[in-house]
Parts: C-alpha cells; structure tokens; sequence
C-alpha cells in the first residue's frame, strides 16, 4: 500500500488517495522492434470517498512485409493490441480496501481483429503498525467477444495472492508473490527434451516431478532496499520463469529481475531489468508525477519553512554604528 499508482494499475485495490492527480508512464522496447507500455491519471473523489484510475495499455508489434505465395513483396502492414481500462477503489475501513477494474482488449493483425471484455477483482488487508500487507487479486474474469477463428477461446484467468512485511528497524521489505493459484501443476511436456531410455527393461524412463518443484513454479519471492524516501532497490526471482526459459547448457539469469527508483524534485523514475532467455533482456523505464505538486500555493499557504526564516530574520537585533 503506496502512493505508487503503477502498482494500483494491476490490483485495483491498491488505488489509494494519495494517488489523486498523479500520471504515470511506461515504455518497454521489448524483443525484435516490439514496444510495449502503458499510460495511466488517477483521481480521487471525496464525496464517494473512492478513487478512479484510467488507463490505456499497448503492444506494437511494428510493420510487416506483405508478400504473395511466391514471395513477391506487394506492401506492409501493422499488428498490435491495446486494454482500455478504468479501475476503482475505496476503502472499507483502515485496514481493509477493495477494488475492481473493467477492460476492453482488442488485437488487431493487418485487417484482422479481436476483441475481449474483462473484469479483475482485488483486495488488500494493510497493518502500517506491523509493516504486513496482504493483497489477493482474480485477474481476467470475462469472455473473448470476437476472435481470429471460429474457434472459442479463454481469456487467460489467473489468482494471485501477495504478501509484504517491512521491518521496523531495518531499510528493507520482503516480500513473496503466489501466482496462477487457481492451478496447481504449471508443469508441461518438453517436446525437445530428450528421451530417457532404461537400459535394462528399454522402457521410456518417466521424471516425475516433486511435489517441491511443483510449489516453486508458483513462487516469486521479492526483496525491497528502502534507502532513504527518494531512493530504493528492487529485485525478484521467478522461479518458473527460470524452469521454462532457461538453456540447460548455459542458465544465465534467466528468471532473475532487479530495478531502481528514484524521486528527482516533482518526477518519480523507476527502472527495471528482466532477463526472459539468453535472446534478449528487457529494460523498463516508468515516469509518475502529481499535477498538485506543480501548482503555486495560495498567497498566505508557502511552506512553513520560509516563513520560519523569515520570522528569524526580523528577530536579528541590529547593532548601531560605532
């Protein structure tokens, strides 16, 4: 629970008041020209005591070359996909708050089109006084309304349950992710891993996999550096991630995620570091203002600071010449 609006763009209930006013904007130059990010304003209504959010996300896929059967090139064309969403939240008491956002998805592949109507549902308990926070969320709750194919397809549900807990002396906050909840084996048959043969029955020998292994596909666990209100250091470890996309012969840090945040006068800038496969890494940069930190205040509503040194300057006694 923070003023931080990108975390209120996924789970609704993290929206908060002291979010009103703020924009936030991200962009990711992904793999091969792809560039994905999103744009998101939050406001907060005290008469309903709730607060809204608008946000509109993308992925563009770049242009493409248009080609006959024999390879003749006759054009280009575009593909991309947008979510326009508006997000909700109020809090029910000072230790519980709910929230929900409704999603219009669309996709477009040259003069193909899909589109699909969700819903995500989120709640948070938050203990300032213990530094816990737990936050449940149910993404992607709808139906596809139109689709490439004739074929009916799902959209892709998913249950999360998070949780945090600062220190009260220490400059950091752990914290773990449980994610596709609603699934218990994540697991799948790798069509090029190799077969085992017995050599003494010449069976297929099956690998099994543990009941540990099975638990960590759905782990993410995550630390937070607090160094200080202006500066802070993330990082994450998704272990399927790891188990999926990793190459057997050379890991790297497949998996592995780090950032960094730093508030510079009225600006919040967050970077952030993903490396998916040995293909590529992934490099996120997210900017957030507050449009009320750029507005003068009233004439007699200056910080109490000025006025502190003012005072102090008339207080000083002046000494007569000679």
């Amino acid at each position: 629970m923070d003023d931080d609006l990108n975390l209120g763009i996924f789970n609704p209930a993290l929206l908060n008041s002291t979010m009103t006013k703020q924009v936030a904007l991200s962009y990711l130059p992904y793999f091969d020209g792809v560039k994905m990010g999103f744009g998101s304003y939050a406001h907060h209504f005290d008469s309903i005591r709730t607060t809204f959010s608008g946000t509109v996300q993308f992925v563009d896929y770049g242009t493409f070359t248009r080609t006959e059967g024999d390879g003749a090139e006759i054009g280009t064309f575009r593909a991309g996909e947008y979510v326009f969403q508006i997000g909700a939240s109020r809090a029910l008491d000072s230790l519980f708050s709910v929230g929900a956002n409704v999603k219009f998805i669309t996709s477009s592949l040259d003069t193909y089109n899909a589109t699909g109507w969700a819903a995500d549902l989120g709640a948070v308990y938050a203990k300032k006084s213990l530094g816990l926070t737990v936050a449940a969320l149910v993404k992607n709750i709808g139906f596809v309304s139109s689709s490439y194919t004739d074929a009916k397809e799902k959209l892709p549900f998913e249950v999360q349950l998070g949780v945090t807990y600062k220190f009260k002396h220490a400059p950091f906050r752990l914290g773990i992710n449980l994610e596709n909840l609603q699934q218990w084996d994540l697991t799948y048959d790798d069509p090029v891993q190799q077969v085992s043969i017995d050599p003494t029955t010449g069976d297929e020998v099956v690998q099994k996999v543990s009941f540990g292994t099975k638990t960590l596909l759905h782990l993410v666990p995550n630390v937070e550096i607090l160094l200080g209100r202006y500066f802070h250091v993330r990082a994450g470890f998704d272990f399927r991630r790891r188990r999926e996309l990793k190459v057997d012969a050379k890991g790297g840090i497949s998996g592995l995620c780090f950032g960094a945040g730093v508030r510079v006068s009225k600006f919040h800038i967050s970077y952030g570091f993903a490396q998916y496969h040995l293909a590529g890494i992934s490099n996120t940069i997210t900017l957030a203002t507050r449009f009320n930190d750029f507005r003068r205040p009233p004439p007699g509503q200056e910080k109490p600071r000025k006025a502190k040194r003012a005072k102090k300057a008339e207080e000083v006694p002046i000494v007569p010449e000679g």
